[in-house]
């Protein structure tokens, strides 16, 4: 995987976000394959609403966002409305960011966040445009990518490091069990996930987890079960062999 954006492609723009796309595009085209059957992705056709690459074979969609230098804790994407729409009707594509450095033309990090982590959540609402603005009231929104638990967040590449291609494939098939959580439970699964992930530990025990209560009651104020709720997902992530059980309240991250 060469990280060298191809300036040559852009010979003759003068628009910096043609620029941006051209240069990105053609670098996810040329670099990136699905990561759920390894095949190359195609690239849509300019101007589709929904998503800008997909695969012939898993007929999945993929959206691209990019930007500049420090990737950061969140990502500006477009409108608030069409976000929610589209997790609600669960047509929302997944997700490709790619951070580049500007001097250097070269990409850092590309990641994918698949799109059973999206929830309503990790969505921003931004502050609608000023009357002044040529689309005044329009209202935007950010993707909370620090809200996210980082097996949310699959690396192809890091800090300019490509990821080994078993180990993307590895990752993305660790949560597919998402894409079969209603709602109510995704939120709940990735909750637990991210409170496992707090206590920076591969083992662990349910005693610990249970230290994240009071933050979870300020989540679920009307849930008054909150402990229960915590081994039942702990269940859940043993049985889809996201962790395993290794004795009686202690747990192993696979």
């Amino acid at each position: 995987m060469k990280l060298a954006l191809n300036r040559n492609l852009t010979n003759g723009y003068t628009s910096n976000s043609q620029i941006a796309r051209i240069l990105t595009e053609s670098w996810v085209e040329e670099n990136i394959f699905c990561p759920n059957c390894g095949n190359p992705l195609n690239n849509y056709e300019n101007n589709k609403p929904v998503a800008d690459f997909y695969c012939f074979v898993c007929k999945e969609d993929f959206e691209l966002k990019s930007k500049q230098n420090a990737m950061g804790k969140k990502i500006v994407d477009g409108a608030y409305a069409t976000m929610i729409e589209r997790l609600q009707s669960n047509k929302n594509p997944h997700f490709f960011f790619l951070n580049y450095e500007l001097k250097t033309l070269q990409v850092s990090n590309f990641i994918i966040i698949p799109k059973h982590f999206f929830t309503s959540e990790i969505i921003e609402k931004r502050k609608p445009l000023s009357d002044t603005a040529k689309r005044a009231g329009w209202i935007g929104c950010n993707i909370l990518i620090n809200n996210l638990p980082s097996s949310g967040k699959i690396f192809y590449v890091k800090n300019k490091e490509v990821e080994n291609k078993d180990k993307i494939f590895e990752n993305w098939a660790k949560t597919l069990f998402l894409k079969e959580a209603k709602s109510e439970q995704k939120g709940w699964l990735l909750d637990i996930m991210l409170c496992i992930e707090k206590l920076n530990k591969k083992n662990f025990t349910r005693q610990e987890l249970l230290s994240f209560i009071p933050y979870l009651e300020t989540k679920y104020p009307n849930n008054h079960h909150i402990e229960f709720k915590i081994s039942q997902q702990l269940q859940v992530l043993r049985d889809k062999n996201f962790l395993k059980f290794t004795a009686r309240g202690n747990y192993e991250l696979n």
